[in-house]
């Protein structure tokens, strides 16, 4: 099995980002399988090659290898051309031409899931399309669903279930969307093995949708609780010292983050230290709290 952790590199992992990441990494290692970096890129405007060096080094000081060369989305738009060039050649893709506003200003699309595209350009007419494009509307691309639940196990939270709606697959600007390369980079990375915050668990209908109609198999999913501020929201620089600088910074070191964690992930006792090594033995995702965790490293226990 193949295992992954995939950040966007547009700014400085937070402690939440980098428990995420050690999970992901107990997970493969403690099977003995590959686990690798990938940088989803595709916000170039923000992400830059000095803050993929950081998350890195933050990864390594924290005892966290991966096997062979991160790649960056941003070098792969290939994969993603062919993916799109596939599905469209099944039917299977159409062009949008709406704003952000027409669509949060639109009925809610009937059994969809929030935020779900009501399918306004979904069966557009020639004539309507041609108007469109003349006005200089640069269309995004969709892809045409069935609308249908897809269903999937994840191995914390047990049986799960969304409608997949109309999503994009390549933005209005040309480049791709995440809910495409994310599956597409799985699928060409061999990674059998996903974790990741359960931000995502309501996405993932619409990744095992592309998953079936590329031809792929769907791999073995774990959704970890998030990590979350004093006031329950998500983390952020409001919260103080949540990067491992800003740590550092406050008197607590490496030593104190990976304590943390095995602690927040039910595999080592309040006030032991421990290293990666004895994680990876100890490691036991049903020990994983299925709840939120309010506790930063520094704070108490």
């Amino acid at each position: 099995m193949t295992g992954r952790f995939a950040p966007s590199p547009t700014g400085p992992l937070h402690v939440g980002n980098l428990r995420t990441a050690m999970v992901a990494w107990l997970s493969a290692r403690s099977r003995g399988d590959t686990f690798i970096v990938r940088f989803e890129d595709l916000d170039r405007h923000r992400s830059s090659s000095d803050i993929e060096r950081g998350q890195l080094a933050d990864l390594s000081a924290l005892g966290i290898d991966w096997d062979g060369i991160p790649v960056r989305q941003s070098e792969r738009f290939h994969l993603y051309d062919e993916a799109i060039e596939r599905l469209a050649g099944a039917g299977l893709i159409y062009r949008c031409f709406c704003t952000r506003r027409e669509i949060l200003d639109s009925p809610r699309a009937p059994h969809g899931p929030p935020g779900a595209y009501p399918g306004t350009c979904r069966d557009l007419s020639d004539a309507d399309r041609d108007r469109r494009l003349a006005a200089g509307r640069p269309p995004a691309l969709r892809l045409r669903s069935d609308g249908r639940a897809r269903t999937f196990e994840d191995r914390l939270h047990g049986t799960s279930a969304g409608a997949v709606d109309d999503v994009v697959v390549r933005r209005n600007d040309g480049v791709p969307a995440y809910n495409l390369a994310v599956v597409v980079d799985d699928i060409a990375q061999g990674v059998t093995d996903v974790v990741r915050g359960d931000d995502l668990l309501a996405s993932t209908p619409r990744h095992v949708e592309l998953q079936e109609l590329l031809g792929a198999p769907t791999p073995s999913y774990l959704h970890v609780p998030l990590v979350v501020g004093p006031d329950g929201e998500r983390l952020a620089k409001r919260h103080g010292a949540v990067t491992l600088h800003e740590l550092r910074a406050a008197g607590v070191d490496h030593r104190d983050v990976i304590a943390w964690i095995g602690r927040s992930i039910g595999i080592a006792r309040v006030g032991e230290r421990v290293t990666p090594e004895v994680l990876v033995e100890r490691f036991d995702e049903a020990a994983i709290p299925r709840e939120v965790c309010r506790v930063l490293p520094g704070r108490s226990h």
